[in-house]
């Protein structure tokens, strides 16, 4: 092989092997020798073989799950809790020369946050309000995570894992409390119904007519089956009844 042929294959490789093509969703930080350089932006690059290399960095939405953790609450009970967190890189030198392995640090962040928020806290509060939970939460991961480039987008508890005791506590407590409440349902009932029958005996005694009519729809309902007799020992007609008020203008009997 002659020597410009070799020369020719040998510079054909070097710039190949130079070659380098950077996602639109990520950003490849070049050093050469081992010093930071510049960031290169999406699209067809090349760098120097041998003397320059590459990082690559995605600056999408990460998302990772918090490891359960092991949390004694406020009131002392125990309870195993994990999350989710939301994160992204706004500054991808910073994310790569400020901190060592920047997702296995959120991560570590993330899990003491969590027990510390958790355990300052009464069990009623974290069930009831995981979405203060997890701002708070993320209001002390980014803290931290800003002198890095990395925007902290959101911090989410995922699952509450309680004793089974406690979960058999719980749900007695709830069954009592809807036992309670259909209770106090039923004598209100009652009393609305006791004042309304009460109004109606007060119209009812006003007419003689309208408390016959109310004994003979009374027979009625109790005759629909016809499988009774009823037995009047006396007419209807001698039951005691109010003394109606006779009039000015009506004659004495």
């Amino acid at each position: 092989m002659s020597p410009p042929i070799l020369f020719t294959l040998i510079l054909g490789l070097f710039l190949l092997a130079g070659i380098r093509v950077v996602f639109e969703y990520k950003r490849a930080l070049k050093f050469r020798f081992g010093k930071y350089v510049k960031t290169l932006q999406p699209g067809f690059r090349w760098i120097v073989p041998f003397v320059e290399t590459i990082q690559m960095v995605d600056i999408r939405v990460i998302t990772f799950n918090v490891v359960s953790q092991e949390v004694m609450t406020e009131d002392n009970v125990p309870c195993s809790i994990d999350g989710v967190v939301f994160f992204k890189i706004i500054d991808p030198e910073k994310a790569v020369l400020e901190v060592e392995e920047y997702k296995f640090a959120i991560t570590q962040l993330a899990q003491a946050a969590l027990r510390d928020v958790c355990g300052k806290v009464e069990l009623d509060t974290i069930l009831s309000k995981r979405e203060e939970m997890g701002k708070n939460i993320k209001s002390i991961v980014e803290l931290e995570t800003k002198e890095w480039g990395i925007e902290i987008i959101d911090v989410k508890i995922k699952d509450i894992q309680l004793p089974e005791n406690m979960k058999r506590m719980m749900a007695n407590q709830a069954e009592a409390e809807r036992s309670r409440r259909a209770r106090v349902i039923l004598a209100l009932a009652e009393e609305q119904a006791a004042r309304k029958l009460l109004e109606a005996g007060k119209l009812i005694d006003q007419s003689p007519s309208a408390i016959k009519l109310r004994l003979y729809q009374t027979l009625s309902h109790i005759a629909a089956e016809k499988n009774s007799t009823i037995l009047f020992p006396f007419p209807e007609e001698v039951l005691p009844r109010k003394a109606r008020k006779r009039s000015k203008t009506e004659p004495k009997e």
